[in-house]
């Protein structure tokens, strides 16, 4: 997977990678909340946008470094996180999810409404910088190889908040919240720090698309985008660690190769996601886990299989034959 990584930007158009990668680490931000915490967001957008903005604002006009404007947009979109997790986690199931529907709207009509972000038009021709100032980013493939460091250390995150004894808990309250809160845990105390960490670490690839594209638009505020993640985590698979990322991959692949037929695209999504939810029902990811289980689980009882030898024959027989 390291090999296949490095070698790619040199066969595929980087900018186009880098784009996968961040819609990635979305996926991975929201299946973090939604598949391991239980929490729908219907808004999650809002924080990817918010990011893209700051942190284009703060390279295009403050004329930061990368790093510092990247750092920039994860602290706002974690403290935009915060705060409406703080009062959409008051209420539960649908309620959550239409409150987190309705913010991230707010958000959207702030974004058209403020001129400082270009409006209708929003940010274009965010620099790129130099990292540390001392790494020309300018070079797609220069920016492509730290966006693949900051790709991989974000899902080593997920991966080990996931494993962690607060990830035991995050699971247990979405199996049983009522269990959870018995045994003495502060369920909502959980929920806003996952919604939290969800949240800067979708800022995290905001913040990322925005230098990769050099733009941050109403796109990625809208309605949307906030479908499109939850569709890429369905598709790669809910509650895995690599599920959303090949989801992403799925999706984001779709738009890009099959943009030249216009609307079908949408009607193209629209089967996949349809076959998915029907065949594949813990998405792409889920199905290969199951099906690797199951050759293992028969590898297993065929090596574990006592054998006999035949009176006389000397041919050795399993009790399965």
């Amino acid at each position: 997977m390291v090999a296949a990584a490095v070698a790619l930007p040199f066969f595929i158009y980087p900018t186009f990678v880098m784009k996968v990668m961040c819609f990635a680490i979305f996926a991975s931000a929201f299946n973090l909340l939604f598949g391991f915490g239980g929490l729908l967001s219907f808004g999650h957008a809002a924080y990817f946008g918010v990011a893209a903005y700051m942190c284009g604002y703060a390279a295009k006009y403050w004329g930061v470094t990368p790093e510092v404007a990247i750092l920039f947009g994860v602290a706002c979109s974690s403290m935009l996180g915060f705060l409406f997790g703080a009062l959409a986690t008051r209420r539960q199931g649908i309620y959550f999810a239409m409150i987190t529907l309705a913010l991230a709207q707010m958000v959207f009509f702030l974004c058209v409404q403020t001129k400082l972000l270009g409006g209708e038009d929003g940010l274009q021709g965010i620099p790129r910088g130099k990292l540390f100032g001392l790494l020309s980013l300018d070079d797609d493939r220069t920016l492509y190889f730290f966006v693949l460091a900051v790709f991989v250390a974000s899902i080593w995150f997920v991966r080990r908040v996931v494993r962690s004894p607060f990830g035991h808990v995050l699971k247990a309250i979405r199996d049983n919240e009522a269990r959870a809160t018995s045994l003495g845990y502060h369920v909502d105390h959980y929920k806003i720090i996952v919604f939290t960490l969800s949240a800067g670490l979708a800022g995290l690839a905001g913040s990322l698309k925005a230098l990769a594209v050099q733009l941050a638009t109403l796109t990625d505020v809208s309605s949307g985008t906030s479908a499109d993640v939850v569709v890429m985590t369905l598709v790669g698979g809910i509650g895995t660690i690599f599920g959303p990322a090949i989801g992403a991959t799925v999706i984001t692949s779709m738009e890009y190769y099959l943009a030249p037929f216009g609307a079908w695209v949408g009607v193209v999504q629209g089967v996949i996601f349809i076959v998915c939810v029907l065949v594949f029902r813990e998405g792409i990811a889920g199905a290969v886990r199951k099906l690797l289980g199951r050759r293992r689980s028969a590898s297993g009882t065929a090596s574990r299989s006592p054998t006999a030898t035949a009176p006389g024959t000397g041919v050795q027989f399993s009790s399965s034959q």
